[in-house]
């Protein structure tokens, strides 16, 4: 059972944004200061990833840990919701595969993928040198 109304559900479902959130602007700011340019969501590709950088055919996702689901035990913020699991459930494992499917999409056009963890985004340099190997 959900604990608010469904007219409180729909706005506070509706206040949350796809693009420009926390964890995308730390790699976005992070990436163009290492030298890196890239354009921003690009609609013929599927998932319409984060970063896209075409000259050298690689992309990258920055997912959030809750709605994509992090499958690593030390990450807290994948937990699922405690109330109305009959709507988060299939909700959430429609978003994984669909994130899967995008994946391999993206792959079959002969594009390399990064994925990168909300709960990735603290230490910076570590994402550095993660994103550095991937782009070089």
């Amino acid at each position: 059972m959900d604990t608010v109304s469904p007219r409180q559900r729909s706005a506070n479902m509706s206040a949350i944004r796809s693009h420009g959130m926390k964890p995308e602007m730390v790699v976005r700011r992070l990436v163009h200061g290492m030298g890196y340019r890239y354009r921003l969501h690009r609609a013929d590709l599927p998932g319409r990833p984060d970063l896209v950088f075409p000259g050298r055919a690689k992309v990258i996702f920055v997912h959030g840990c809750f709605w994509h689901q992090h499958k690593k035990a030390a990450c807290r913020d994948s937990r699922l919701p405690k109330s109305n699991l009959i709507y988060w459930k299939p909700k959430l494992a429609r978003n994984i595969e669909r994130d899967k499917k995008n994946i391999r999409a993206l792959r079959r056009r002969g594009w390399k993928v990064l994925v990168i963890w909300e709960c990735k985004t603290g230490d910076v340099g570590a994402l550095a040198e993660r994103i550095r190997t991937f782009l070089g």
